[in-house]
């Protein structure tokens, strides 16, 4: 029975979408004024290794994930570089959507971006003026905190503590702390300046605020309700409250049942916070040019959502070397395929049963990856064990790849044979003649092995290595 981990009530849930066939999933996407970052890769990586689970336990999920293309950031952008707010959107799209392919990240069902949806952001706010939760100073709409009676809820916080921070929220340009009936109120929509991007609306010409991009959003392609809202821990106050007590003053029902959140990524070994001020500020963009971006997501998907990922060269290391442990037993057992008897071996067949038994046991426990990931290992430890034998069974041989390949697939991460030629065996062969004479034996065996399993014998002789093809 799956749990889930509810920010809301700070408790592990039985997970019970509205339907039971199908999860409708929201999470917040980039604003798309540079490139992601690993913390944003943090996030989009933690998600879609939660839908590929649910989706292998049998849902079908509609996964909407925004794009957040107008906001100070992408105004300052545009003329930075003497070009439109558009023409930055568009450029970061493409690379957001170039990265995260790399990374192999599911398609989402939509990726909305905000100014496609300006009517509907119009005649949302529109609404909420109507009903008394919102009102227009100037040009500037401001939604009534206090008057949304759970204000503070999903953050735990207090509301008659929140005014003494409220200035770090405001738009001090727009005179907006002046402006608010009350300092923790925020603003629904934004009053142009000077030849600033905007659109008309009854209230005045302007540009949406932040957090009711997300709200129209979810609401428009998931409905009132949605099953799960994602998102970064640093999302749920002030963002998520506000999508939270704009939307349900809106349509009276419950806007979120399942609020998860995932942790910080931290760099080096003295855990530092990620910072452009700090100068330890890494994209994706960058970092997929000198790493396989399939590394990348094995050390992002196997650290629990909530907990913070420690990015190291030590980590990324061991990603690499785990990574190299499932292409090799996946490899060894291809190989063996070729030359397998006909049948099954039934107690290495219970033996695979038992293994994504208790690899489902640990994911239904929050998305508990780490447990998770460590039954893939052990199913890659069997597979190089069973191949090890004088004979092997073909339907064994299958139902192992097959589940290696399946469960591996969940962590995004894509297990595959391939061949390799004359030219690239001999480079191989002069690398690890170059690591036996460095006393770099792990490496010397590594090469070996990673020949073996394409059916390269390796042969040393006193005239040299010399290689056969089985």
């Amino acid at each position: 029975m799956l749990e889930v981990f509810n920010t809301l009530t700070r408790k592990k849930e039985v997970f019970k979408p509205m339907n039971p066939d199908i999860v409708n999933m929201y999470v917040c996407g980039p604003t798309v004024y540079n490139y992601i970052h690993i913390g944003n890769a943090r996030s989009v990586i933690a998600f879609d290794t939660i839908r590929r689970y649910l989706e292998f336990r049998g849902y079908k999920v509609n996964y909407i994930s925004n794009f957040t293309d107008v906001d100070d950031k992408m105004i300052n952008a545009a003329r930075e570089n003497h070009t439109t707010v558009k023409a930055i959107a568009d450029k970061y799209i493409d690379a957001y959507m170039q990265d995260t392919q790399a990374l192999n990240i599911e398609k989402a069902t939509a990726n909305p971006r905000a100014t496609d949806n300006i009517d509907e952001i119009i005649n949302f706010i529109q609404q909420l003026i109507d009903d008394g939760y919102a009102y227009n100073v100037d040009g500037n709409v401001y939604y009534r905190a206090r008057k949304f009676d759970t204000y503070g809820k999903l953050a735990h916080v207090d509301v008659n503590e929140l005014e003494v921070g409220a200035s770090q929220h405001v738009d001090v340009k727009n005179g907006e702390f002046e402006q608010k009936e009350d300092p923790i109120d925020f603003a629904l929509w934004k009053k142009s300046v000077g030849d600033e991007i905007s659109w008309d609306a009854p209230f005045g010409k302007g540009r949406p605020g932040w957090h009711i991009e997300c709200s129209v959003m979810s609401t428009k392609y998931l409905g009132n309700t949605i099953d799960i809202h994602g998102g970064g821990e640093d999302l749920v106050f002030p963002h998520h409250e506000n999508e939270r007590a704009q939307s349900e003053a809106k349509t009276h029902q419950q806007f979120v049942k399942y609020w998860m959140h995932n942790g910080f990524v931290t760099i080096g070994e003295d855990n530092e916070k990620m910072s452009k001020s700090l100068g330890n500020f890494i994209t994706v963009h960058d970092l997929l040019k000198e790493i396989d971006g399939q590394v990348l997501r094995l050390l992002m998907s196997t650290t629990h959502y909530r907990r913070p990922i420690q990015y190291t060269q030590t980590s990324l290391d061991e990603a690499q070397s785990n990574f190299k442990k499932l292409q090799n037993a996946y490899s060894n057992l291809n190989y063996r395929l070729k030359k397998a008897d006909e049948g099954n071996d039934i107690k290495v067949d219970q033996e695979i049963r038992q293994i994504e038994s208790k690899f489902i046991e640990a994911m239904d426990d929050d998305f508990n990856v780490q447990n998770g990931i460590a039954e893939v290992y052990e199913l890659a430890k069997l597979s190089n064990v069973y191949v090890a034998r004088p004979s092997v069974f073909k339907g064994t041989i299958q139902k192992l790849m097959d589940n290696l390949e399946k469960l591996s697939m969940i962590f995004g991460i894509v297990l595959k044979v391939t061949e390799i030629n004359d030219d690239e065996i001999w480079k191989l062969i002069d690398e690890r003649n170059q690591a036996r004479k460095n006393k770099d034996f792990i490496r010397s065996d590594e090469i070996r092995e990673i020949l073996k399993n394409q059916g390269i014998v390796l042969e040393d002789t006193p005239q040299g290595t010399r290689f056969r093809k089985e």
